[in-house]
């Protein structure tokens, strides 16, 4: 079977209208890149837009409201500097978005469950702050490995076990996490390309092939001047005079007995 790189998938990309591709992120030339103005217009219009979306869905919407969802978890108020502020950063990527705060809940609820299995609740609180701080580190880990780091997705692990409110969604939190992102993806899908580009990349960065440097002009001149024998005749050079070169004579050492006997007089 042939193994389809990322070549494939933009020839795929290709063959689809530009209108079309460009809200995925994908151009067939690099944008230009844009005034400060403009890049700070943009971040201020993507994070004002999206953290309103966010506390109008959870925090309007009468199923929401029914089941006290809180009207925005906290750590998406630093997530919405990285996709709208830094958008090309790794950690911005969709991969780092939407795996980052997935790990982050999903560890965050079961450090949390597993300590609601003391006898009383005082003896939780007592520990919440253990729960809340291994919560944070596994998830940190977690991440790593799974190569979907979003620093802001350690603060939704670690308000699962510190937060009353968060902790007493159990389960419920985590499809409320990835509804949360989902909406943040797509609003900054949207107006991040308006002008810019995002993402970068979906799931892995794109890999460039390093270019073989050209060869020294001094050196390519010399190596042309010796007809393309550079090498064999520096290399044939150094044993000629290697074997010119004088033995080593020691000056304090005395001479032989036979050169004595030669410069002895008679």
């Amino acid at each position: 079977m042939t193994a389809r790189g990322p070549s494939h998938h933009h020839n795929l990309l290709d063959r689809l209208p530009q209108w079309l591709t460009r809200w995925i992120g994908y151009r067939s030339t690099p944008p230009p890149p844009l005034p400060e103005y403009l890049v700070w217009f943009w971040s201020f219009v993507g994070a004002f837009g999206g953290i309103a979306i966010l506390q109008a869905v959870f925090g309007h919407a009468p199923y929401f409201m029914r089941k006290a969802i809180p009207p925005i978890i906290a750590s998406y108020g630093a997530s919405a500097v990285l996709i709208y502020g830094a958008i090309e950063a790794p950690l911005a990527q969709p991969r780092a978005l939407i795996g980052g705060h997935f790990v982050g809940a999903l560890i965050g609820t079961c450090v949390t469950k597993l300590f609601h299995l003391l006898p009383t609740e005082e003896q939780f609180q007592e520990l919440s702050w253990l729960a809340g701080s291994l919560a944070c580190a596994i998830a940190v880990v977690v991440m790593q490995v799974t190569g979907t780091t979003h620093p802001p997705a350690g603060a939704t692990a670690l308000i699962a076990a510190v937060k009353p409110e968060v902790r007493h969604m159990g389960w419920y939190y985590l499809p409320v996490v990835l509804l949360s992102s989902a909406l943040s993806l797509g609003f900054a899908l949207l107006v991040n390309n308006i002008q810019r580009q995002y993402p970068i990349y979906w799931f892995t960065p794109p890999t460039s092939k390093q270019q073989p440097q050209p060869p020294h002009p001094v050196v390519a001149g010399h190596k042309a001047a010796l007809g393309g024998r550079g090498d064999d005749t520096t290399a044939s050079t150094r044993v000629n005079s290697r074997e010119r070169l004088p033995e080593k004579v020691d000056v304090f050492s005395s001479p032989p007995p036979e050169k004595l006997s030669a410069q002895s007089p008679v």
